[in-house]
């Protein structure tokens, strides 16, 4: 069943405010509303309990894959306890960040979902853990489901090819002052 009426929209939310993901989700549940089977791949998070984790868990036809190793500590090579410590974590994120492209590339191609949601795929890409080459190739030619792609910094070749481009601005933020993040607002 088709519900995009073949005219699949390529979303954007982005910026160095909160609510990236959180306006992808608010999507992901009109869509849902709507009848339309959704699936959020979640690029860096990983294995954590989230409220939406819980809430997907009880809506059939809204499936969220926390596919990340996690999130992304890049360390100063200089800081490590001794030579022998392994920097294989940043090639696990890559490994990993590569699955999740691969997975959306299945989902895109599969017919089963009309909305697919890529989570912080700007992330992984700002991080060097995807090519921006990759991210158009799965974008061109333009997908028949609405595809949205959030996280900060979206290449301006991305912006230049999506159909709606929104960016978060922070103007205050909990976090300035010590406030560490809220069950429910911020996971």
């Amino acid at each position: 069943m088709d519900l995009t009426g073949g005219k699949g929209l390529v979303l954007v939310f982005t910026g160095d405010g909160k609510g990236k993901t959180t306006a992808a989700l608010g999507l992901a549940l009109r869509a849902w509303g709507h009848g339309m089977r959704v699936l959020v791949l979640q690029f860096v998070k990983g294995a954590w309990e989230t409220g939406e984790l819980k809430a997907a868990a009880q809506l059939d036809g809204l499936e969220i894959r926390p596919l990340g190793a996690g999130f992304v500590h890049l360390e100063n090579p200089v800081a490590r306890r001794s030579a022998s410590e392994d920097p294989a974590p940043l090639d696990r994120h890559r490994e990993t960040a590569a699955e999740a492209l691969s997975a959306a590339r299945s989902a895109l191609v599969a017919g089963e979902y009309e909305v697919v949601i890529l989570d912080e795929i700007f992330c992984a890409l700002g991080l060097g853990l995807l090519a921006v080459e990759d991210l158009l190739a799965l974008i061109s030619p333009k997908p028949a489901v609405h595809l949205v792609l959030t996280g900060r910094g979206a290449p301006p070749e991305i912006m230049a090819r999506a159909d709606l481009v929104t960016e978060m601005r922070e103007i205050k933020h909990p976090y300035r002052v010590g406030i560490g993040a809220q069950k429910g607002v911020e996971f």
